[in-house]
């Protein structure tokens, strides 16, 4: 479940930022229910047992998904390759890409993934 900190992040974006981030939590929130959040390298981390597993950062005009272990992932090639334990990415610049079974299905294989 999202934390104040995560909640004050989100609050500090202007639109459309603003809704994706609102959105992208309560994604993460829903389907990682046993994963606690925090801010972690300067951006809002969804972790299962202090192991990284998905989070968000935004830059200047978008918000980008961040993903761990999404080489393990059949994400059908729609997010960056990770290298070298660093999260895939996906950018976001609508909520709208965020609706649909593929958020779903990538986050329900990283939480297995992380035995939660």
């Amino acid at each position: 479940m999202a934390t104040a900190p995560v909640d004050d992040y989100i609050a500090n974006l202007d639109e459309p930022r603003l809704s994706l981030a609102r959105t992208l939590r309560d994604h993460l929130d829903a389907s990682l229910p046993t994963a606690t959040s925090a801010i972690w390298e300067g951006s809002p981390v969804w972790m299962i047992n202090s192991t990284p597993i998905a989070g968000f950062k935004a830059d200047s005009d978008r918000v980008v998904l961040l993903l761990w272990r999404a080489e393990e992932i059949d994400a059908h090639g729609a997010m960056a390759a990770a290298k070298s334990g660093k999260p895939a990415t996906l950018a976001l610049e609508t909520p709208a890409q965020l609706h649909g079974p593929e958020l779903r299905k990538w986050l329900s294989a990283a939480k297995e993934l992380e035995g939660a």
